[in-house]
């Protein structure tokens, strides 16, 4: 039972290792050659991992074999326009100008009710809305509005010195700061420690999460706080 477990962990690093690699792009976005390996990596891992008489090196070496080819065709595809077609495919505009493409759907055999339920799921709920929609190569739908449909900016309502909404810095998770994101902030560990204090809080040890927006806004909320 424990040689089952450490084989166990052994290929489970190594999968992990193998996604790694393959970068956060691979993970996120699943082209149809990431898929096929996705796939083929857990079946490959599946193998030694059930029965201890396959040696370790059977999946893990098909694994890696798989991940090298993988992450080669990757670069290769860098720098070959005709190569990123051949494997990945190329984008298709299913609606252009509030029209559906019939054709375009019946080539990539993608039936009405799914468009609907992919605009719907891109808040567009007209399409003459649209004006135009593209299904990417990984399968999902971009959907860019026509003028007349999309929200107003803040360049359309002529807005002076509006809110800013850039990302937060996460200054204190877990009761620990974050020197990285404090630094990225320009803000001091001195600054900080007065801040807490401030809210009467000596010890960041205290802190569940603290972070600082683009606004000046500081907001923390305490370990425990608000469990019942």
């Amino acid at each position: 039972m424990l040689i089952l477990m450490i084989r166990t962990l052994i290929l489970y690093s190594a999968v992990i290792l193998s996604l790694r690699i393959m970068g956060k792009r691979q993970i996120g976005e699943l082209q149809p050659s990431e898929l096929v390996v996705a796939i083929m990596i857990s079946d490959m891992a599946s193998v030694p991992m059930q029965s201890i008489d396959i040696p370790l090196l059977s999946g893990i070496v098909p694994v890696l074999t798989l991940i090298v080819a993988e992450v080669a065709m990757s670069y290769l595809g860098l720098r070959s326009r005709r190569l990123r077609r051949l494997i990945s495919g190329e984008p298709s505009i299913i609606i252009y100008d509030g029209k559906i493409d019939r054709k375009e759907l019946e080539k990539l055999r993608f039936n009405i009710n799914d468009l609907l339920e992919e605009l719907r799921a891109n808040n567009c709920y007209n399409v003459a809305d649209v004006e135009v929609a593209v299904l990417e190569t990984n399968g999902a739908l971009s959907v860019i509005p026509k003028d007349s449909a999309r929200a107003a900016t803040v360049e359309d309502l002529k807005i002076k010195n509006p809110a800013r909404g850039g990302l937060p810095y996460t200054l204190i998770t877990d009761g620990e700061i974050d020197k990285k994101e404090l630094l990225r902030s320009g803000k001091t560990e001195k600054w900080l420690l007065e801040n807490l204090k401030k809210q009467g809080i000596d010890r960041v040890e205290q802190v569940f999460i603290a972070s600082l927006d683009d606004n000046g806004k500081f907001f923390i909320q305490k370990k425990f706080e608000g469990e019942s």
